[in-house]
């Protein structure tokens, strides 16, 4: 009797822990798991300040509204810096990566916001004039995300590059220059990740203040931005399916020919397989709606 009884009473004790843990867990999947994927504050600061060309190419930034701005550039940066590495292995790599995009764009124009003061004054021109003799703007620990002290080529090399074979990212990824792919007014997400990349792609070389075909009768050559050079390696892995630039340019062949020159012979060009590719200079003035 007393062992049926001692059974009944370990079911019950354990009924009321299980019971227990059933209340606990809601919670405690809210904490880890209350993230806003759609970025809608991120979204809406984007869609704000950031402002295409007449032609849709390129855009600018209007860093004095994000100044104005700064409570809810404040509120973004708390939501980046408290995600957890445990909440962020638990992600998609879709959720994953459209997080480190964001994060490493959204850091970018807070180090341009937090040196406004300077930009104004004239004090410096370019991202590149925040760094020191001895360390890169890209090396500054100024930022904190997944538990840890970070700065913005942690992201890019140390995570993004490593963690993920995705060598669209160059065209996503911005450094607060002229010369830098565009900056989109919406922000990177999850469910249409793959579609934004490849659009970011398709807007990049379609600029051809940054990358265009020169025919020369039945021959031509490419210029590139120098970003093709500094990452040819990511495009020559077979990530993608790209197993060398010439591959990246034949298969966006439709957004790299433009202008009012032949149209066919850029073309011809691409389908040669073995034209010159050159690469243009770079240009690291702000990337400001002043410098439109």
């Amino acid at each position: 009797m007393n062992t049926q009884v001692g059974r009944i009473y370990s079911r019950i004790k354990r009924g009321a822990a299980l019971a227990c843990m059933m209340l606990i867990l809601p919670f405690t999947s809210l904490a880890v798991t209350d993230f806003d994927h759609a970025y809608t504050q991120y979204d809406a600061l984007l869609k704000d300040a950031v402002h295409y060309s007449p032609n849709k190419k390129q855009t600018r930034v209007d860093y004095q509204q994000l100044v104005i701005k700064q409570p809810t550039m404040s509120a973004v940066q708390s939501r980046f810096s408290s995600v957890t590495q445990a909440q962020f292995d638990g992600w998609s790599e879709a959720q994953q990566l459209s997080f480190l995009i964001n994060a490493y764009n959204f850091f970018t124009l807070q180090l341009i916001v937090d040196n406004w003061s300077d930009f104004k004054l004239g004090k410096v021109d370019s991202i590149r004039d925040l760094g020191s003799l001895f360390s890169s703007p890209w090396k500054l620990n100024f930022f904190n995300m997944l538990g840890k002290k970070h700065n913005l080529d942690d992201i890019e090399h140390e995570m993004i590059r490593k963690w993920f074979k995705e060598p669209r990212i160059h065209a996503a990824l911005v450094c607060a220059a002229v010369s830098c792919p565009p900056l989109r007014n919406d922000a990177f997400v999850a469910d249409d990740l793959d579609e934004q990349l490849d659009s970011q792609m398709r807007l990049f070389l379609a600029d051809n203040s940054r990358n265009e075909i020169i025919t020369q009768g039945q021959s031509g050559k490419v210029y590139l931005s120098s970003i093709f050079k500094w990452y040819q390696e990511d495009f020559e892995k077979g990530d993608g399916g790209f197993d060398s630039l010439y591959e990246v340019l034949t298969y966006y062949i439709d957004a790299l020919v433009q202008g009012d020159n032949d149209q066919q012979a850029q073309r011809n060009v691409i389908k040669q397989d073995d034209f010159p590719i050159m690469f243009k200079d770079y240009d690291w003035r702000l990337n400001d709606v002043a410098n439109f």
